[in-house]
């Protein structure tokens, strides 16, 4: 690994340098958690930037809202990795880089000429991560892969109809991409571990379907585990259509009791308690079979008092119960200010931000406050300086339309 520096002296892995090569949601996020770990994260991009710098809202052209999240901390540089110079570049920078990301398809990397026999030839230990769509050794291989594809070849829209939509329903977030993002991290991290015990470097592929159908299978390969199959897929309790906040006199809430104690404390709170002795309620594999009957039963209960009583009541049982919090309310939610999960930031172009913190804790190389998201090209003259190019050549390649200077800034719009 390189020796710390000072974009990023702190977290657990200061030192670790990171080519980005990522773009939209998936890669972003995974370089991002790298970043909040402390490693520098250089995020190359064309001239045009990464599309999503003009998602959400902004006020400036190019700093969108999940742009700001997902590339804060990181440095930007334009590189037009079609010209033969600004291949050279890349391969020049990754000489001394621990880790490569990419998300666009390996046939593409390879027909840029930056395949892992090259980039290794470069660099032996470099740790070469693909987050990309499909395994190449299925029919699957080089076919688009974006989040609503994935999310319908692993069958979660199916799983919410089946769960009681009327209709198949995609996930309402970015599912598919923040959770391979938090797979693929591990999988570098993996790579990393055994690239500083051995100082061998190696191509990691994080495919999107594979993982995602390792998550969802997990839960619901149920009867199919077997040969020959002892019943259907699926996870009874998950599709019930029963499974949903409750409604209550002025409200919703969630409630999860799970443990046969639970139970029968719950029981006992509706004036039921001889329900513990019901056959289809005795036990967690009866009350699995019967799942939809038993969460009906509780949906017609919790409509009896107040959100703010059941909570009450449910606490002191200790039965798991939460309230159902709009987005407002959760941006608002009083935990997460108390622990400080929105950091107040003064970005240099865009005025004042909020931006998420780490939701992770640690005991000695905790991650370094929130900083900036980088204007596009905003750092490009500062690492091809440190790769070694002399100002006159990265004049040259500004000239030549390899590279973009972006380090002056646009005028501060006023807060909102």
């Amino acid at each position: 690994m390189n020796s710390p520096d000072t974009h990023t002296s702190t977290g657990a892995l200061a030192g670790v340098r990171v080519l980005d090569l990522t773009t939209v949601m998936a890669g972003p996020a995974t370089t991002q958690m790298l970043c909040d770990m402390g490693a520098q994260v250089t995020k190359v991009e064309t001239a045009q930037g990464d599309i999503i710098r003009r998602v959400g809202p902004s006020r400036h052209d190019g700093m969108g809202t999940i742009f700001l999240q997902n590339n804060r901390g990181k440095r930007s540089i334009v590189l037009d990795l079609k010209h033969p110079q600004g291949r050279e570049c890349l391969l020049r920078l990754a000489r001394d880089c621990d880790v490569l990301v990419y998300n666009i398809r390996p046939q593409a990397m390879q027909r840029l000429g930056l395949g892992y026999e090259e980039l290794s030839r470069a660099n032996p230990r470099i740790i070469y991560a693909g987050i990309y769509g499909y395994d190449e050794r299925g029919p699957y291989a080089g076919r688009p892969a974006y989040d609503d594809l994935i999310q319908s070849l692993v069958a979660l829209p199916t799983l919410a109809m089946m769960a009681g939509n009327d209709r198949p329903r995609f996930m309402p977030l970015a599912i598919v991409d923040r959770y391979v993002a938090s797979v693929a991290v591990g999988i570098i991290n993996g790579a990393l571990v055994h690239a500083l015990k051995s100082g061998q470097g190696q191509r990691v592929d994080i495919s999107m379907f594979e993982t995602m159908a390792q998550l969802v299978l997990s839960d619901h390969f149920g009867g199919r585990t077997f040969e020959p199959p002892l019943g259907p897929p699926g996870y009874s309790r998950t599709l019930s259509p029963e499974r949903v906040p409750y409604p209550t006199l002025d409200g919703h809430l969630s409630m999860l009791a799970y443990t046969d104690a639970q139970w029968h404390k719950f029981f006992a709170m509706i004036e039921r308690p001889e329900l513990s002795q019901d056959p289809r309620f005795v036990t967690m594999t009866e009350r699995t079979i019967h799942i939809d009957a038993l969460y009906k039963l509780v949906g017609q209960s919790l409509r009896a008092r107040t959100t703010a009583q059941w909570l009450e009541l449910l606490t002191e049982a200790d039965i798991p119960a939460a309230p159902l919090n709009t987005l407002d309310s959760l941006i608002d939610d009083p935990h997460l200010a108390q622990i400080g999960f929105f950091k107040p930031f003064d970005h240099p172009s865009e005025g004042p931000l909020r931006q998420l913190a780490s939701p992770v804790r640690w005991s000695r190389t905790p991650p370094a406050p929130p900083a900036a998201a980088p204007r596009l090209g905003e750092h490009s003259c500062e690492v091809l300086g440190e790769a070694g190019y002399s100002r006159e050549e990265i004049d040259r390649l500004v000239a030549q339309g390899v590279t973009l200077d972006g380090a002056a800034p646009a005028a501060s719009a006023p807060a909102d």
